[in-house]
């Protein structure tokens, strides 16, 4: 019994230890940016080797299970910030949900790794050609991907860590623009398939049948570095300078009534700063998710006026988040929304929560802006104001500025490219796409964690995939100027107050991603898949 322990205990330190170094390639910190997409490929490959290794299907299943809860045990490891500082759930209760969580999303790698390793399972001794080599690596990324996809999609999606993200700089990052986050996890993917293939082989003769796919997936990358030279989009009317502000108010503060008029005030303070001069003048001021903490029929008249007063001695247009509360068909509607108003907007309009610009959020976050069904009592183990929330529409009138055509999206809704780029194609209801993407988020909840790095990320990665530039209003960081190649402008340091005064040019014109979406990817993994079943199922039958 103990010899059987002891090997077990072997057996799952290596995947273990791999998926918590996979965990690391999200963001940059402790690792330099440079090196996340290498780590994130190689900790990949290791997990394809165990699994190809594997003497069953039942073992690899546990190398991705193991594998799969150290990368989101880690990787997630800031919800127990929320959940247990700002929540006030107990630590045990905490730590149990970040667990279970970890669990849950560990299973859609145990489904990648059962179907990859059941598809596969007949050619992985033969080695009998680079066709063979080629269709395992192939079927691999694309079980990846499409249980990548799944966690992304089923029970409302959390796509965080997709392996994608990993990639927003590297050889992979200009696939961005035509196949999506989605995409790059299948490059990502084959290329860890065919390095654990090539570490399969057994002899010389095998090695070189192997080294196929190490060849195509260089190939992929140089073409990826090709594709850099390409402009997705072109600009659109002038440039508007946009100033982005950040509080910095403490989150155990935010919503306390002894302290939420001083946040309030700082709030204030930082978006009627002077310009450094008359030409750097703001067109746009952005502030963050829920910057006015209470449902806008509960804030003083008064609180409205100062704004308005802000908005006329400065010359701009105020872009903010803002929880609203309406009456709809009889009913009372609560929604975490973005409104946008000027000088001339009336006070009545911004008590009442109808501006004239509003974006009501679309993809609430479960427990934290909706309840799930028979959650109830989790929800109430944390003390979350604002907690439940009507959804908005999924696609919505955008708003004019300065020339300029902004789409906001609240929180983590820029996670969900798909979702995204419904804002950027043009509608036969609202009017021509954006120009410009603006995330506005309160990220507090977290603390000074990885959370706010892999976010910007995200945001890299949205910005790649629809050739617009995005700008990042947040609380507590990382307020961000990212172009539409993906890179970072300008960004605040995270846990500072300040304000971060920048250009944009807005930018017109479709990438294949934002016509096409998720389709193509999906079409390419599911007849891969298909072919390997059909191999299957022939060679079962001789």
């Amino acid at each position: 019994m103990d010899h059987h322990l002891k090997q077990l205990c072997r057996q799952s330190a290596g995947p273990l230890l791999l998926g918590a170094i996979h965990a690391l390639s999200f963001a940059p910190g402790p690792l330099p940016a440079w090196s996340l997409p290498f780590v994130q490929i190689v900790a990949l490959a290791f997990l394809a080797f165990y699994v190809f290794q594997a003497v069953t299907i039942r073992q690899a299943a546990l190398m991705g299970f193991l594998f799969g809860l150290s990368n989101f045990t880690l990787g997630f490891y800031w919800l127990y910030i929320s959940m247990h500082n700002y929540g006030g759930m107990a630590s045990w209760m905490a730590a149990a949900a970040v667990l279970l969580l970890a669990a849950a999303e560990a299973l859609f790698i145990v489904g990648a790794t059962i179907l990859a390793r059941w598809l596969s399972g007949p050619h992985l001794r033969a080695h009998s050609s680079y066709q063979w080599q080629l269709l395992i690596a192939a079927v691999w990324a694309s079980s990846w991907t499409m249980f990548e996809w799944l966690r992304g999609t089923l029970f409302t999606g959390f796509p965080w860590l997709n392996v994608g993200y990993a990639h927003v700089e590297g050889m992979l990052t200009h696939w961005a623009p035509i196949l999506g986050v989605y995409g790059l996890a299948w490059f990502a993917a084959f290329a860890s398939a065919a390095i654990a293939l090539l570490a399969c082989a057994k002899d010389s003769k095998n090695d070189a049948k192997a080294a196929i796919g190490v060849g195509c997936a260089l190939v992929i990358g140089l073409l990826g570095i090709a594709l850099s030279h390409i402009a997705w989009s072109t600009p659109h009317a002038n440039p508007i300078i946009v100033r982005l502000v950040q509080g910095n108010v403490a989150q155990s503060e935010k919503f306390d009534p002894q302290h939420l008029q001083r946040g309030l005030a700082d709030y204030m303070q930082l978006a009627a700063l002077a310009p450094k001069t008359p030409n750097d003048a703001p067109q746009l001021i952005v502030l963050p998710e829920t910057v006015m903490p209470l449902f806008q029929d509960r804030i003083a008249p008064q609180a409205w006026q100062e704004w308005l007063d802000i908005a006329q001695a400065s010359n701009a247009q105020i872009l903010m988040g803002a929880p609203l509360h309406n009456q709809h068909q009889g009913q009372d509607r609560y929604t975490n929304s973005a409104i946008s108003f000027n000088a001339q907007t009336p006070l009545a309009a911004l008590v009442a929560g109808e501006p004239g610009l509003r974006y009501d959020k679309h993809h609430l976050v479960p427990f934290g802006e909706f309840i799930p069904p028979g959650f109830r009592w989790f929800v109430d183990a944390m003390q979350i104001p604002l907690g439940d929330f009507n959804r908005g529409p999924a696609r919505q009138a955008l708003f004019p500025i300065a020339g300029q055509i902004i789409s906001p999206d609240i929180c983590y809704e820029d996670v969900f490219g798909e979702e995204i780029i419904r804002s950027v194609r043009d509608s036969e209801q609202f009017g021509p796409g954006a120009t410009i993407l603006v995330n506005m988020s309160n990220l507090g909840w977290f603390g000074n964690s990885w959370a706010l790095r892999q976010h910007l990320q995200i945001s890299r990665m949205r910005a790649l995939e629809t050739a617009r530039p995005m700008i990042r209003a947040t609380n507590t960081g990382m307020t961000a100027a990212i172009a539409p190649n993906g890179t970072v402008r300008a960004a605040l340091d995270t846990m500072s107050k300040g304000v971060l005064d920048v250009e944009v040019q807005g930018m017109t014109g479709l990438t294949p991603y934002v016509r096409w979406g998720n389709g193509p990817v999906l079409a390419w993994a599911s007849l891969i898949l298909l072919a390997g079943l059909w191999l299957r199922r022939r060679q079962s039958a001789y």
